[in-house]
Order: C-alpha cells, then sequence, then structure tokens
C-alpha cells in the first residue's frame, strides 16, 4: 500500500437533531471509533498508515436522516468502511435514533467523492 495517499476519516453528522454539545461530541466519538475498528479489521493497512499520518478526522453536516443514509449507501456503493451510530435513547433522543455516520479511515480522494460538497459542522 502506497503511503504517500493522504488518509482521513469523515464523521457525518444529523443537523436536525440539534444535540446538544456533550452529546454530539458522544456521538462524534462512537462513530470514530467504530469505524475506525471496522478498518483495523478489514483494511488494516489503511488503519496503520492513517495512525502514521496523525488520524485525520472532518466533521460535516448533513441536514436530516434522508441525507445521511443517501450517504452511507454511496460508501456501501464504493466500498469504502462505513458505519452508522444508533443512540442508546438514554439521555436526549429516543432509542435507535440514528445520529450519524463514520467513513474510513480511507484514502481522502475516495472519501472526498462522497462528502466533498458537505460544509463543516
Amino acid at each position: 500500500m502506497q503511503t504517500d495517499k493522504e488518509f482521513k476519516q469523515v464523521i457525518v453528522v444529523r443537523n436536525d437533531l440539534k444535540l446538544p454539545k456533550g452529546k454530539l461530541a458522544v456521538q462524534v466519538a462512537h462513530a470514530s471509533v467504530t469505524a475506525a475498528f471496522e478498518v483495523y479489521k478489514k483494511k488494516k493497512e489503511w488503519f496503520d498508515i492513517w495512525m502514521k499520518q496523525g488520524q485525520r478526522k472532518i466533521v460535516v453536516k448533513v441536514k436530516d436522516l434522508n441525507e445521511l443514509e443517501q450517504i452511507y449507501k454511496k460508501a456501501i456503493e464504493m466500498s469504502l468502511p462505513v458505519c452508522i451510530i444508533r443512540d442508546a435513547g438514554l439521555t436526549v433522543v429516543p432509542p435507535g435514533t440514528i445520529t450519524c455516520a463514520g467513513i474510513g479511515p480511507a484514502p481522502a480522494e475516495l472519501v472526498d467523492k462522497i462528502t466533498g460538497h458537505l460544509k463543516l459542522l
């Protein structure tokens, strides 16, 4: 695997939920760890490169669940590592609410094809 490629992870968050900052931070952390663990199990070389490059992470927003699901489906179609985070529902949102998705770590050029148009959170 070439190490001259830039690798990154993108966390895509639903903006319509208007989560409090602390809750939002926890959901983003869940997505980052879950997605990274999946990459570690399935594409360890990508994980290793990402770790050596400083674990770049970007957090972006989508307007609602529909847009998040579209991003998720595109990642699957491109065979990129992706996860969906569903909240346990103990505090702010009902159990099972989809809050965000984690894509990568993966080559930045591939992730950008899916998330490059999204605005930073």
